[in-house]
């Protein structure tokens, strides 16, 4: 099993940064699983933000995140990490951590290929 917990969020203005962490432990997991972040507002799908691949780091990111958004993982501590900047309201949402192994290019985006999710953090962009 493999247990991941979020943290980081809260309430920031406009233009403003956040930076979200995923803790992930158990003992099935290791620097082959793909970590990535999730968010879902109300009324609206969970979609992808961003991902990162296995040990060499490759990423991934929606094209709302690109230019804004940076992942990151700390193999040795097992966490990965979203640096979030020039937020916008739109933002708004809870933000999830989610995780399996191996997972490729194709499969990113998807939710259901993933077997491992944190509880979330909310991230609120508002004056």
């Amino acid at each position: 099993q493999v247990q991941l917990v979020e943290s980081g969020g809260g309430l920031v203005e406009p233009g403003g940064s956040l930076t979200l962490s995923c803790a992930a432990s158990g003992r099935a997991f290791s620097s082959s699983y793909t970590m990535a972040w999730f968010r879902q507002s109300p009324g609206r799908e969970r979609e992808v933000v961003a991902a990162i691949f296995r040990s060499y780091g490759r990423s991934y990111y929606a094209d709302s995140a690109k230019g804004r958004f940076t992942v990151s993982r700390d193999n040795a501590k097992n966490t990965a990490t979203l640096h979030l900047t020039s937020l916008k309201p739109e933002d708004t949402a809870i933000y999830y951590c989610a995780a399996d192994r191996q997972l490729i290019l194709s499969q990113i985006a998807t939710m259901t290929s993933y077997n491992y999710w944190g509880q979330g953090t909310q991230v609120t962009v508002s004056s």
